[in-house]
């Protein structure tokens, strides 16, 4: 046989495409220089030598290419045989097979369903051009934290003033009531600064953007539609360009229609947007706005915070600012997925380490039944092994085994997942930023595949690697004590990981649910059973002046009073626990202008006696005060803080925008208005009627015996005898909203509650597992205990003192891990 032949014949053996590659060259190479000096030889010239080589020896690349090919049909065609082997094996043991696989899809399932919630809202950039560019500017609080909202004109100083933004603006929600040829519709939408869009990197598909000269009093009434809309209530008409539509009875012109999969995360349900068009000196000082700004390329986040808090300190003369809305702690500046996750981060990372050590115990468990199964398979091992199989075959063949397992496991995870998915959207909070952003996509399918493979090599190895240890002579002797307490050592160290694991999430659902059962024992500061709650909007040209509306709502409140089954009612311009929050700064007369922020609630009618908020002091709003001088009421924590040592009756203060001075008539009980964990903040109550400018959206509360849905036919129909085209929406019990701020933290104790209970049955699944191993290795010993006299009982007791010894060792392990791991649930805590 040449050398060329036997060449190529070695060479068939390999099956790693570098290696045969390398070896190739080298030897046909060699083959090259041995060929030409032996033309040389035979009176060969060096080129016609070189020549003759080439041509006795062949194409090389030919060669070389088949070689490959074998090398690589030789691998494939052993990778399928052991695939193969460990199929028919799964199929020998259906039970085994069945339980691995239900416990893997639970732990790959579970990790994928979670993965696929928290990687849109926490690790992916925004969907918007370089993301991290585009900040939330807020004012500071005298803590560090970021206070509620900004007052415009922080914003027009701001604006006006900065370097370090390319674009900036101001926005606040915004709720018109579109008519036409179709039903009315009440939209949600935003009034917005002229650079919004900007400020988001994302422009109108259709038409053009607003033009900043329209952004002012007075302005051109003008809109951009989003695509959802354009396409429900204008067909997808491309002539809506131009065209004239009517929100609360005004004309607004369409110069836009945002792309198809816009993602507003500042307003996920806002499907119309309008220009602000504020006037820095009227009553819009409110701190009622916020502000969206992004960086010009190259400014760094450092840099833009020493800008707005070099203006924050140095005010001039143009831009007076009005001693409530003064900014003197400077601003907080982060990012705008900082921003929109704040809320929500403690709770998804909480969920997402909980995921994480459920999926360590299912892997944990699957690899305790491989070693338990593998315990059984030594004789076959063994055989391999005498017929010359070497450990690294026999290693293979396990991990190809165990990775078949985790691929069907990943498979039915996978199911399992998807369905996880969807029950998230419906356990989640309503809030959850970009929440249309969960599902099973590209990068949950990838993070699958991922942690099925690791997973399947990983945790496979372990019993792979035990699998094939030990000589000949010991694995075949299937009583040999050292190979069966080889096993039991490693499932027992296994075990007790189980259960340590266990603990941590049983001891994290523990704390959260103390937690929140402590948060729903706070004092909201009002009694939630029985009330009803509408929000109520005045638009429209039937109200052209703050008369108007204050008449109407007086007289649709007396129509509710008449309502069968209504106890009382009244109005209020932010409802607490609802995400109301509009505050302005209060002042008083003794504090030579010294300001700070408050809530503030202008209220009408029986709306203090209707939520049921005590009286600690003085009176509360009547009659008399619908025309006679100016009062106020306020809270215990505003009372408590700036008139220590006194009685608050009598005093007098100033509130908003307007100089003139209010007398403190009554002191209130505190009502926690943001949520139920938040310490007590400043509020101002005043009669609805003495607010300067009547508010347009107020919210009716009503006490009634009745079920709610019994009440709310009643109610529309009242309001709707004094004007039907008023639109009537956000209709709750003060229950729900009691309920749903903490909506967070139920959603993380749901899950952690979930994960606890399927990792305290995997895990005593484990323990089951560990001990049937040992009864079933021990059975001679337990025999030879027998017949010298042990009794049932005492044979009992070997084998339960076993089970506890594991549960104790890992439940002292476990409760070392929860309270390190507990630290990560200090943001849920209550």
């Amino acid at each position: 046989m040449s050398p060329f032949r036997q060449l190529a014949r070695g060479l068939r053996v390999l099956f790693r495409r570098g290696a045969a590659d390398r070896e190739v060259s080298e030897e046909v190479q060699q083959y090259l220089e041995e060929s030409t000096a032996a033309f040389l030889a035979r009176g060969f010239s060096p080129e016609e030598a070189r020549r003759a080589a080439r041509m006795e020896m062949g194409s090389a690349t030919a060669v070389r290419e088949e070689i490959r090919a074998q090398g690589w049909e030789d691998a494939i065609a052993t990778l399928l045989g052991d695939v193969r082997h460990g199929l028919r094996l799964l199929r020998k043991s259906p039970g085994f097979t069945a339980v691995s696989i239900l416990i893997l899809a639970l732990g790959i399932g579970s990790s994928t369903a979670i993965f696929s919630a928290v990687n849109p809202i926490l690790f992916e950039p925004l969907p918007y051009p370089d993301a991290g560019r585009v900040t939330m500017i807020s004012p500071r609080r005298d803590d560090g934290s970021k206070a509620g909202g900004i007052a415009f004109g922080n914003v027009r100083e701001l604006a006006q003033r900065q370097e370090a933004f390319q674009a900036l603006a101001a926005f606040r929600l915004w709720q018109p009531t579109l008519t036409g040829p179709a039903e009315p519709e009440r939209l949600e939408g935003q009034r917005v600064g002229a650079g919004y869009f900007r400020a988001l990197g994302v422009l109108p598909a259709l038409g053009s953007d607003f033009d900043p000269a329209e952004d002012r009093p007075k302005g051109a009434n003008l809109a951009i539609v989003g695509d959802g809309l354009w396409r429900r209530r204008f067909a997808a008409d491309r002539g809506i360009v131009g065209r004239l539509v009517t929100l609360d009875d005004d004309s607004f012109q369409v110069v836009g229609v945002m792309p198809p999969g816009f993602e507003n995360v500042l307003a996920p349900n806002a499907e119309l947007w309008a220009p602000l068009q504020y006037d820095h000196t009227s009553r819009e000082w409110g701190n009622h706005l916020r502000l969206v700004g992004r960086l010009r390329p190259g400014v760094s986040m450092e840099r833009a915070r020493g800008d707005v808090d070099a203006i924050a300190r140095k005010s001039i003369a143009a831009f007076a600012r009005p001693s409530w809305a003064a900014v003197e702690y400077g601003f907080v500046v982060r990012s705008l997925q900082d921003d929109v996750t704040e809320s929500v981060r403690p709770a998804l990372l909480a969920v997402l380490g909980a995921v994480i050590v459920l999926l360590l115990i299912a892997c944990v468990n699957v690899t305790n039944l491989i070693l338990a199964r593998g315990a059984q398979r030594r004789s076959e091992l063994a055989l391999r092994a005498a017929l010359g199989a070497s450990r690294w075959r026999v290693v293979r063949q396990l991990l190809t085994e165990s990775l078949v397992l985790a691929l069907l496991g990943g498979a039915a995870g996978m199911a399992l997942a998807a369905w996880g998915v969807q029950a998230l959207v419906a356990l989640s909070p309503h809030d959850l930023p970009r929440l249309a952003a969960i599902r099973l996509d590209g990068r949950a399918l990838a993070f699958a595949v991922a942690v099925t493979v690791v997973v399947g090599v990983v945790f496979g190895s372990i019993p792979a690697f035990h699998g094939s240890r030990g000589d000949l002579r010991s694995a075949l002797q299937q009583g040999s004590g050292r190979t069966a307490g080889g096993h039991q050592t490693t499932r027992r160290a296994l075990v007790v990981a189980e259960v340590a694991l266990a603990l941590v999430l049983l001891v994290g659902a523990g704390l959260l649910l103390r937690s929140l059962r402590r948060l729903f024992a706070v004092d909201p500061g009002f009694d939630s059973r029985g009330v009803l709650t509408l929000q109520v909007q005045t638009a429209g040209r039937h109200f052209p002046d703050d008369a108007a509306r204050h008449r109407f709502f007086a007289e649709a409140l007396e129509a509710v009073r008449h309502v069968p089954g209504v106890a009382s009612a009244g109005f209020t311009a932010q409802l607490p626990l609802s995400g109301d929050a509009d505050g302005y700064g209060v002042s008083l007369e003794s504090d030579a202008g010294e300001s700070e922020a408050a809530f503030r609630y202008a209220v009408s009618g029986d709306y203090f006696q209707t939520m049921g908020i005590q009286l600690r002091a003085g009176r509360l709003f009547d009659d008399r005060d619908a025309q006679g001088p100016l009062v106020v009421v306020i809270n215990e924590s505003f009372a408590r803080r700036k008139f220590a040592g006194r009685g608050p009756i009598g005093e007098r203060l100033r509130f908003g925008p307007s100089a003139e001075l209010r007398t403190i008539v009554g002191v209130v009980a505190d009502v926690r208005q943001l949520s139920l964990a938040d310490t007590g903040s400043d509020a101002i109550y005043l009669p609805a009627r003495q607010w300067p400018w009547a508010d347009r959206v107020l919210t009716l509360v009503v006490r009634s015996h009745l079920q709610a849905p019994a009440l709310v036919a009643g109610i529309r129909k009242a309001i709707w005898s004094i004007d039907k085209d008023q639109p009537i929406a956000r209709i709750a019990t003060m229950e729900d909203l009691l309920a749903a701020s903490a909506s967070e933290r139920r959603f993380a104790l749901v899950l952690f509650e979930a994960f606890g209970i399927v990792a305290l049955l995997l895990a005593a699944m484990g323990i089951y597992g560990v001990l049937s191993g040992s009864v079933a290795e021990r059975t001679r010993e337990i025999g030879i205990r027998s017949a010298l006299g042990a009794s049932p009982g005492g044979i009992l007791s070997l084998v339960v003192r076993q089970g506890f010894a594991l549960t104790a060792l890992g439940a002292a392990i476990g409760l070392t891990a929860a309270i390190a791991a507990s630290q990560a649930l200090v943001g849920l805590l209550f």
